[in-house]
């Protein structure tokens, strides 16, 4: 299946036209494409699907339990889906089964190690600060993201692991939230503040074909390897800000193959 996938166009703020991509037969958005999102509908009418993950600025100033039913409703009513701890199986043009795996993964703070995790928590405060986002009524603030973040991976782990029966012959995974350091941005690199964009989800990674995430603004393509055989391909295709020159060389078109 030839996939484009698009993140991080924070089309609020950036002039930027998307494109369907030539041969594609799916588009996967990886969150913060909109915080007004306003943005999802220049997706409409789309030639093909299109599999949404929610980024953290969809939530901006938002309640988070709230703001997720109804982005939802928001994306459906311009004909977009989105996964939020969902799967979806679509058959490619060969006949070939792919099941997508998505949800925002947040940030658990553990990417550093354990003994770093207050330290990275204190480091989140300035992002979460900035999204001014609640959740019941009260902020959203790093304990609140951790305790999302740990329900997320316990989604993800479970579905992971269910046997496919059948039911599909690969699998690609959508966070927004990147699930390795090898993610890390090299303008920053391996600092308290990653923890807020990268996860250790190493381990779940044998169990996906594919990963594609969001959230750095910067772009990758490495294949993981696993001691027990087999790789799994990360990519992250997010545009960034055009005056941080985080936009440089970015191809909207960029189509990946499953």
């Amino acid at each position: 299946m030839k996939v484009q996938l698009l993140s991080d166009l924070h089309l609020e703020t950036e002039s930027f036209e998307p494109a369907p991509a030539p041969g594609a037969e799916l588009l996967l958005l990886a969150g913060d494409i909109d915080s007004t999102w306003a943005g999802y509908k220049r997706f409409r009418d789309w030639p093909v699907p299109v599999f949404v993950v929610a980024g953290n600025h969809e939530f901006d100033g938002r309640d988070v339990t709230q703001a997720a039913a109804q982005l939802r409703t928001h994306c459906a009513a311009v004909g977009l889906v989105l996964l939020d701890k969902q799967s979806r199986v679509m058959a490619d043009a060969q006949g070939r089964r792919i099941r997508f795996t998505a949800t925002p993964r947040w940030s658990d703070f553990d990417v550093l190690g354990e003994a770093q995790r207050e330290r990275c928590q204190r480091a989140g405060r300035y992002f979460l600060q900035r999204m001014a986002a609640t959740h019941h009524g009260l902020p959203f603030d790093a304990a609140a993201v951790r305790t999302e973040a740990l329900a997320c991976r316990a989604w993800l782990a479970e579905e992971l692991t269910r046997p496919a029966q059948g039911a599909w012959d690969a699998t690609v995974v959508m966070t927004h939230f990147a699930p390795s350091l090898r993610s890390a941005d090299p303008r920053y690199g391996h600092q308290p503040g990653t923890a807020s964009f990268c996860n250790a989800d190493d381990a779940l990674l044998p169990l996906a074909d594919v990963w594609v995430h969001g959230h750095l603004h910067c772009r990758h393509d490495y294949r993981v390897d696993h001691p027990g055989g087999g790789t799994t391909r990360v990519l992250c295709n997010a545009r960034g800000h055009v005056h941080k020159g985080e936009a440089d060389g970015y191809d909207g078109l960029r189509v990946f193959e499953v």
